[in-house]
């Protein structure tokens, strides 16, 4: 049922009781009682219900993505000791957890709402199945799941991941409608654990976007360590100042603009302050010198067209005509098209490479978001970037030369440059 009732109803919550089943962890009335008190599960939009086709949709991944988020903060503290200090572990587990616990937890919000809405994502369930980590995986989707008294089983858990798997849904050549989920892009069971494991010295993203007939028409990022304070221009300024963690979600509907407000499970039960909407733009920035880049974590500035013109620097107190600014502050593609959305960076540029398939839910949440912030998303010939090209499984993307994400008239500047290069 819609709880946003008018436009000046920024933030209105319900919180939904949940039986757990007992747990060789907490009793279910504990972990009752703390979903009731602290984890609010509707947020309100920032513009009227009746103005946006796709309100429903959109406020059913905002819910999904708070409640992913608050997951991933759940399990990231299990990687550190009382001191603050991270642990060193021989498996993956926390990774794990998070990484199909995330995937879990948005099939099942979504799926309920949404049932006849196929949904594509990295995983299925076989690894996990072949590992110790099933109970693990099906404690925290519980306990941050919206089923009301209705116990998930372990087959429910399953199920739901295996709901976006690769073989789950075949699409055919026609335009699609489906949902796109991802999370931190590198953290998966076997690849990788930066952005994650790294504290809080590296952004990571919860990603969920819809498609409808081959296009994105909304998006969610939840970003749980963004810093309140605004990132400095030197990249180790940027992570390395003061650590207020206040975590953000951005959202995004096409015609509606992007915005952001912070995470609301993560606003202190002391705050005064109105936890509203703000609408995000790209930066004005026109001159590349004068623009902050941000790049693959797998690739090198040399790598790159434009370091035959620019040197990189991650010191912005030194920086001449002939270098640019190189910022480190995030982990993982939606991370980067977060930061210029909101204008904290002025390019993404990522080179497409032979040996490396581009996986389309990088992508489609950031695209939206940098599009409604007056961004573009194009290949390296100025091309919108197709995500139907994989017409069966609708998994990845074929930019030519790379994907560019920057302002417009950087845009234009920086294709010249790359076919020059």
């Amino acid at each position: 049922m819609d709880i946003l009732r008018s436009a000046t109803q920024l933030t209105q919550f319900l919180t939904i009781p949940f039986l757990h089943p007992h747990r060789h962890r907490q009793s279910a009335s504990v972990r009752h009682l703390r979903r009731c008190l602290g984890f609010p599960v509707r947020s309100s939009l920032p513009f009227p219900d009746q103005n946006a086709m796709y309100h429903r949709e959109l406020r059913a991944a905002v819910d999904a993505v708070e409640r992913a988020c608050r997951l991933c903060v759940d399990v990231k503290k299990s990687l550190f000791s009382s001191d603050g200090r991270i642990l060193e572990k021989n498996d993956q587990t926390p990774v794990t957890v998070a990484d199909f616990g995330v995937q879990a937890l948005i099939s099942l919000e979504v799926g309920k709402l949404f049932p006849s809405i196929p949904l594509v994502a990295e995983e299925d369930s076989a690894f996990l199945r072949s590992s110790n980590l099933v109970n693990s995986v099906v404690d925290e989707v519980t306990d941050k799941a919206s089923f009301g008294d209705k116990q998930l089983m372990e087959a429910d858990v399953l199920e739901a991941i295996d709901r976006g798997g690769k073989d789950a849904f075949s699409f055919g050549r026609k335009p699609a409608t489906y949902w796109l989920i991802d999370f931190l892009q590198v953290l998966d069971p076997i690849d990788g654990t930066r952005g994650f494991v790294r504290g809080s010295d590296a952004l990571y993203v919860v990603g969920l976007a819809l498609v409808v007939e081959g296009e994105v028409v909304l998006g969610v990022m939840g970003c749980p360590n963004w810093q309140k304070d605004k990132p400095g221009n030197s990249a180790t300024e940027t992570l390395n100042s003061p650590k207020t963690l206040s975590g953000i979600i951005m959202v995004a509907h096409v015609g509606f603009g992007t915005w952001t407000k912070q995470l609301s499970f993560m606003l202190s039960s002391t705050t005064e302050i109105s936890n509203s909407w703000t609408r995000c733009s790209v930066d004005r920035c026109w001159l590349v010198h004068e623009a902050r880049f941000c790049i693959s974590d797998s690739q090198t500035w040399e790598s790159l067209p434009l370091s035959t013109l620019f040197d990189a620097t991650t010191d912005a107190e030194s920086i001449n005509d002939k270098q640019i600014l190189l910022l480190s502050a995030c982990c993982g593609s939606l991370c980067k098209y977060l930061m210029v959305a909101s204008g904290w960076a002025s390019v993404f540029i990522l080179r497409a490479r032979a040996q490396t398939v581009i996986k389309v839910w990088d992508h489609a949440a950031g695209m939206i978001c940098v599009h409604e912030a007056g961004g573009k998303v194009t290949d390296w010939r100025g091309n919108e970037l197709d995500l139907s090209v994989d017409q069966v499984e609708r998994r990845f993307i074929c930019p030519t030369g790379g994907v560019l994400v920057t302002n417009s008239s950087l845009h234009t500047n920086l294709l010249k440059l790359i076919s020059s290069g």
